[in-house]
């Protein structure tokens, strides 16, 4: 049963077109990862699905919910954890959680005992009361999908989570991830630069290549369409969203990748 569906999902910017008639199909508690070049539209694709920025033309749903006509009933049951920082580093993880609590209109007698529940499903208890500047980057990532799921969302989208973080940080928050999906069901639609996590996490993958879904399948499969058994995802990257010299995003893109990837490291 499909939990998010868009058909031919438009957005421009002037006479730029950032993502170009998306069409996707995504299977309630499945892994999606949504791959492609920096400027390719997955950010994009991404703030239209969680209401953040109105489409052009075409449209989506979440949970049976249209992203323009019922916005507010789509952020009642999505999360969202973007590249940027969303955890504030003057107050402690416990506060940051309770604030939370609060936008997501946690019942007052709840609120308690779903903090401290989203504090140990995330390993941060014996943290829970220092200052988050004083975190690590992986504990900054895990207490921002805390955060994304204090509600318990049906879905949650991830826009690379692990940017900035080392090996053992990465894993780190993956397995929680993948813990979380595990306790709830929650589906979770993700873009991500590296392709071995793809590769090990999701079901299917989504690739774009200026504004435009290249190709979709299972990692298996677009392995298998591309290539020998040597093939890897990789190899399948470069085969859909071409030459890596007309990739990379414009100036503002790897600004922004590079401030939270130091303020994460």
């Amino acid at each position: 049963m499909s939990i998010l569906e868009t058909q031919a999902l438009t957005r421009r910017f002037g006479e730029a077109v950032a993502v170009d008639a998306l069409t996707i199909s995504v299977e309630a508690g499945e892994m999606f990862g949504l791959l492609g070049p920096n400027g390719a539209g997955k950010t994009t694709a991404i703030k239209m699905l969680t209401t953040l920025l109105p489409p052009t033309s075409g449209n989506a749903r979440v949970a049976g919910f249209d992203i323009v006509h019922h916005a507010a009933d789509v952020r009642r049951v999505i999360g969202y954890v973007p590249q940027m920082l969303s955890a504030d580093g003057s107050l402690t993880g416990y506060e940051n959680l309770l604030i939370f609590a609060k936008l997501y209109d946690i019942p007052g007698a709840e609120r308690e005992s779903r903090v401290r529940n989203a504090l140990a499903f995330m390993g941060l208890v014996d943290a829970a009361d220092k200052l988050v500047r004083t975190y690590s980057g992986g504990m900054i990532r895990r207490l921002e999908t805390a955060q994304s799921f204090l509600h318990r969302p049906r879905v949650l989208f991830l826009d690379e989570p692990t940017l900035g973080l080392d090996p053992l940080a990465r894993k780190a928050v993956w397995e929680h991830i993948e813990q979380l999906r595990a306790s709830y069901g929650t589906t979770i639609f993700l873009t991500t630069h590296l392709m071995e996590e793809a590769d090990s996490l999701c079901n299917r993958v989504a690739i774009m290549h200026r504004g435009k879904v290249a190709a979709i399948g299972s990692p298996a499969e677009l392995k298998a369409q591309v290539g020998g058994e040597a093939t890897t995802l990789d190899d399948v990257f470069i085969h859909y969203a071409g030459s890596t010299l007309d990739s990379g995003g414009g100036y503002r893109e790897t600004s922004r990748a590079r401030r939270t990837a130091r303020r994460l490291g």
